[in-house]
C-alpha cells in the first residue's frame, strides 16, 4: 500500500523532468488536499517565472506528461493541477493496506538509535502539571520511533544531585527514616522540600549539619550514600505511581539522573580546557559558543565550572550528550524540556559541536514543550497559586471521565475502567493535539466532550466499530473485503485511510504528535459519515456491499487503534 501523496509526488516529478528537463525532477510538486478534487499541485505557480512561461502553459505542459496517470488531472484557475485518483486505484490500495498488518506503515530502511530525554522531574520535588507535557510527548515519540524499527533508548535525566540534598538528608534524619519515606512515596516532595529549606535558613546548627553533608555526598561517603539512596528510592516509587497512572513507558532502567554523570565532570571541565575550548572568565570556565551575545553585544558564556569551583546544568548537560552519542552509539538526540530552555540547549549544542563531542551525522533537537495555562490565561496553579499535584490532577480527570458514563449499565468494575481509560485519553489527547511548543488551556469540559478533536472523540468512534462487529457477529480479522465504493462517504474514508503510513513517519521525522493527532480525528470524522450514510449490518444491504463496508470498518479500527497507541492513548472495548 501506497500513500496517495508519495505516488502523486513521484509522478509529478517524473512529468517535469520530462517536460522541462532532468534539474526538475527534484522540485517539490506541492501536492496538497484539495475541495475542488482529490489533490491539487501548485507546483507551476512557483515554476512559471523560473520557466519564464505563463503558469497555465507550464501546467498544461505537466499535464500532458503524466503518462499511465491512476486518475484524471485537469488544469484549473491560474494554473493549479486538480488531481482526482480513481475509484478502482483506491480501492485496490485500501484492499493491500486491509492484508497489512500494519495498516500501510513501514519499517524504517536504516534504524537509527534515537536517545529521548523526557520527564526529568526534580527529584527534590513532586511532580506537577508542568512535567505532564514533557512525559506525554516524550513517550509518544518513544513509541512512533520503536514501531518504525528504531532502537529507542529513553532517557529520564532526573535532577537527583546537588547542594539542596545536604538539607535534604539532614531533615530525613531529624523527622526518621520512615516518616521521610511515606511523606515522599505519598507525593508530598514540596512539604519535605519546604520544611528543610525552613530550617536551613533559620536554624544555623542545621546549616551547618547540611553544608557538611554536601561535601560527604560528593565524596561519595558510605552512611550518606545510603541515605540518598533511600530518599531516591522513596521518589521514584512515587514518581512511578504517575507513570502508571498515565500509562507511559519509563521504568527504572530508564533513570539516568544528574548523579551519574557525577564522577566525569572534572574531567569534562579539564578536558575542554586542555584544548582551549573552554576558558577562564571572571574566575568562571566558559565556553564561548559563536552567535549568542548579551544585552550589549558581548559574547554570551556557557558556563561550565562556577567561580566556586561548583557545576551547574552546563556541566552536566555537556558530560550527558558526550555519553549519549560516544557510549550510547546515538544517531539521533531528542531533549523533549521547556521551551524556556530553548537558549540554553542552543548553546550546550554549539558549545557540544565545538567540542566534537556532537558531530555532523548526530541530529541533535530540542523538542520545545510550551506552558500549561488556567482558564484565565496564566500558569495553570491551584486557587491558592500554588502548582497542581499531577496525582491529583489525574484523579480528577477518572471521577469527571465516570460521570460520562454514568448512565451505562455496564458492571462497576469496568465502568471503573473506562473512566480510567477516558480519563487518561482525554488528558492526554488534548496535550498531544497541539503542537508541543505552544500553550494551551487545560479544560476539562473540553477535554472530555465526546464531540470535537477530543480524545472521547475517537475513543467512542473506536467503540462504536468495535459495537458493529459485536452485533454483526464478525471478528474484524476475518472482514477481508473485497472493498468496493458505492457511496462518496465510502471513497472519502478509504481515501483518508491510505494515508496513515505517510503521517506516521512525518511524526517521527518532525517530532510533532499533533500532525498524528490530527490525521486520526480526520479519519474518526470520516468514519462518523460513512457510518451515518453507509449501513452496513442492514438486512437490505447487499451481500457485497455489506463484505466491502466492514472491511472498511475493519481498516478503520486498525488505523485508530494503532495511532492511538502510538500516542499511548489507551482505547476502551466500548463506552
Amino acid at each position: 500500500m501506497t500513500d496517495p501523496q508519495i505516488v502523486l509526488t513521484e509522478r509529478v516529478q517524473q512529468a517535469l523532468g520530462a517536460a522541462f528537463g532532468a534539474e526538475y525532477t527534484d522540485a517539490d510538486p506541492l501536492i496538497r488536499p484539495s475541495q475542488f478534487a482529490d489533490y491539487q499541485a501548485n507546483v507551476a505557480m512557483s515554476l512559471s517565472k523560473r520557466l519564464r512561461r505563463a503558469p497555465r502553459e507550464v501546467a498544461q505542459e505537466i499535464a500532458d506528461h503524466l503518462a499511465d496517470f491512476p486518475g484524471t488531472v485537469e488544469v484549473s484557475g491560474p494554473g493549479f493541477l486538480n488531481i482526482t485518483l480513481s475509484d478502482e486505484w483506491i480501492t485496490t490500495q485500501a484492499g493491500e493496506a486491509l492484508a497489512d498488518p500494519r495498516a500501510g506503515v513501514a519499517v524504517a530502511d536504516s534504524p537509527q538509535i534515537v536517545v529521548i530525554d523526557y520527564s526529568a522531574p526534580n527529584a527534590a520535588k513532586e511532580m506537577h502539571v508542568g512535567h505532564l507535557r514533557t512525559t506525554i510527548v516524550g513517550d509518544a515519540l518513544a513509541r512512533v520511533h520503536e514501531h518504525l524499527g528504531n532502537r529507542v533508548i529513553r532517557q529520564n535525566h532526573l535532577g537527583d544531585w546537588g547542594t539542596p540534598f545536604g538539607m535534604l538528608i539532614e531533615h530525613l534524619l531529624d523527622i526518621g527514616e520512615e516518616a521521610a519515606v511515606a511523606q515522599l512515596e505519598a507525593g508530598e516532595g514540596n512539604a519535605y522540600y519546604q520544611a528543610a529549606r525552613v530550617k536551613f535558613d533559620s536554624d544555623p546548627e542545621f546549616n551547618r549539619r547540611a553544608r557538611t553533608r554536601v561535601v560527604t555526598l560528593q565524596a561519595e561517603e558510605p552512611e550518606t550514600m545510603r541515605l540518598w539512596h533511600i530518599f531516591m528510592n522513596a521518589t521514584v516509587r512515587y514518581f512511578n505511581k504517575v507513570y502508571t497512572q498515565l500509562g507511559v513507558t519509563l521504568t527504572d532502567d530508564d533513570i539516568a539522573g544528574e548523579s551519574m554523570y557525577n564522577p566525569v565532570l572534572a574531567q569534562v571541565c579539564d578536558e575542554l580546557q586542555e584544548r582551549g575550548i573552554a576558558v577562564v572568565s571572571d574566575g568562571a570556565l566558559c565556553v564561548f559558543p559563536p552567535g549568542f551575545t548579551g544585552r550589549e553585544g558581548q559574547p554570551l558564556p556557557f558556563m561550565i565550572r562556577k567561580s566556586d569551583g561548583g557545576y551547574g546544568y552546563a556541566t552536566t548537560d555537556m558530560a550527558t550528550i558526550r555519553y549519549r552519542v560516544q557510549d550510547l552509539k546515538a544517531d539521533r538526540l531528542l531533549y523533549v524540556i521547556g521551551a524556556t530552555q530553548a537558549q540554553h540547549m542552543s548553546m550546550l549544542f554549539a558549545s557540544a559541536k565545538m567540542a566534537g563531542w556532537l558531530p555532523d551525522h548526530v541530529h541533535a533537537e530540542h523538542v520545545q514543550i510550551g506552558s500549561v495555562l488556567g482558564s484565565d490565561g496564566k500558569m495553570f496553579k491551584t486557587r491558592s497559586g500554588a502548582s497542581v499535584k499531577l496525582l491529583d490532577l489525574l484523579d480528577e480527570a477518572e471521577v469527571r471521565a465516570a460521570e460520562v458514563i454514568r448512565d451505562s449499565d455496564y458492571p462497576e468494575e469496568e465502568r471503573r475502567a473506562i473512566a480510567h481509560a477516558v480519563g487518561m485519553g482525554a488528558v492526554k489527547y488534548a496535550d498531544l493535539s497541539v503542537s508541543h511548543d505552544s500553550e494551551y488551556v487545560f479544560d476539562f469540559d473540553r477535554m472530555l466532550a465526546l464531540t470535537g478533536n477530543t480524545g472521547p472523540y475517537l475513543q467512542y468512534a473506536q467503540a462504536r466499530i468495535r459495537s458493529i462487529f459485536r452485533k454483526g457477529g464478525v471478528d474484524p480479522a476475518e472482514a477481508t473485503g473485497p472493498i468496493v465504493i458505492t457511496h462518496p462517504a465510502e471513497r472519502a474514508l478509504a481515501l483518508r485511510l491510505l494515508g496513515f503510513g505517510a503521517v506516521v513517519a512525518e511524526m517521527a521525522e518532525t517530532s510533532a504528535p499533533h500532525k498524528l493527532a490530527s490525521y486520526l480525528f480526520e479519519t474518526a470524522s470520516a468514519f462518523t459519515t460513512f457510518f451515518e450514510n453507509c449501513p452496513v449490518l442492514k438486512n437490505d444491504v447487499d451481500p457485497a456491499v455489506r463484505a466491502s463496508r466492514l472491511a472498511l470498518c475493519a481498516l478503520t479500527l486498525r488505523v485508530l487503534d494503532t495511532g492511538l497507541e502510538l500516542l499511548g492513548v489507551p482505547v476502551p472495548e466500548r463506552m
